[in-house]
């Protein structure tokens, strides 16, 4: 297993493989700061990749508090239009999916070798992505999430500043690092719905999320991506908390490497 002593002595080489798709579903206050990130890293790599950003939710006036955005409208449109001047001379493709992850889409939309950025809030998706990766032979799912202020889908009084990046890793059709369902009941039973299964006002009716916790999710997230494509990832889970601005891992993994 590698150490933190271990990382510090190993020179880190993201690489990414040729045609490589990277697959974003979310692109709310988490994922749209991945998305932008995502892009500079992968455009940096000078190989053939796709960035595909998944979202059915559009952009409104009351998303402004807590996300980035130039223009109003469908989230994954919103954003690759904003992207794609900075790409034109580059090898990096970028593909809006206007569509909710669901179980009659998932299929298509995540397949065997790709890379799954997970930036949703809500467990239900959590688990519907989990389930479908845990099929494939190849995969790397990595998930980012923070708590929101308020009380969470069981009932839990949250106060904003906690979250945590989950990695979930299958290679020739062995577990490397643990499913979210195994270590989190609330994924595995969860108390929410799907977002294509709410109506109007449950839509209107989410929990406030914190700027600065939306930022160290995705920072989280792009971390782990960076040390997963150096082959450096020590750790299937990693916690954080603004407030005692800890960020730790909490699961170790066994894994000796993913080439």
């Amino acid at each position: 297993m590698l150490t933190g002593e271990n990382i510090m002595k190993k020179l880190l080489k993201p690489r990414l493989k040729p045609n490589q798709s990277i697959k974003l579903i979310g692109l709310g206050g988490v994922g749209g700061i991945v998305a932008r990130y995502t892009a500079v890293f992968a455009a940096a790599q000078q190989t053939d990749a796709r960035l595909v950003m998944i979202d059915g939710d559009k952009f409104e006036p009351s998303n402004q508090t807590r996300m980035l955005f130039g223009a109003h409208g469908n989230k994954a449109a919103v954003i690759a239009r904003e992207l794609k001047p900075r790409f034109t001379h580059s090898k990096l493709s970028l593909v809006p999916i206007k569509q909710y992850i669901r179980p009659e889409n998932i299929g298509t939309l995540i397949r065997s070798g790709d890379i799954v950025l997970l930036c949703v809030d809500n467990h239900a998706t959590r688990k519907l992505v989990d389930d479908h990766c845990a099929k494939l032979r190849d995969i790397c799912l990595i998930s980012g999430g923070n708590d929101g202020v308020g009380k969470d889908s069981t009932g839990s009084k949250r106060r904003g500043t906690c979250g945590n990046v989950q990695v979930h890793i299958r290679r020739k059709g062995k577990v490397i690092s643990p499913r979210l369902t195994e270590y989190h009941p609330e994924i595995k039973n969860p108390a929410d719905k799907l977002p294509h299964e709410l109506n109007c006002t449950e839509l209107i009716a989410s929990k406030p999320q914190i700027l600065f916790a939306n930022l160290a999710v995705a920072s989280a997230i792009c971390n782990a991506l960076l040390l997963y494509l150096s082959n450096a990832l020590p750790y299937a889970e990693a916690s954080f908390d603004i407030a005692e601005g800890l960020m730790r891992p909490t699961i170790p993994s066994q894994m000796k490497g993913h080439k």
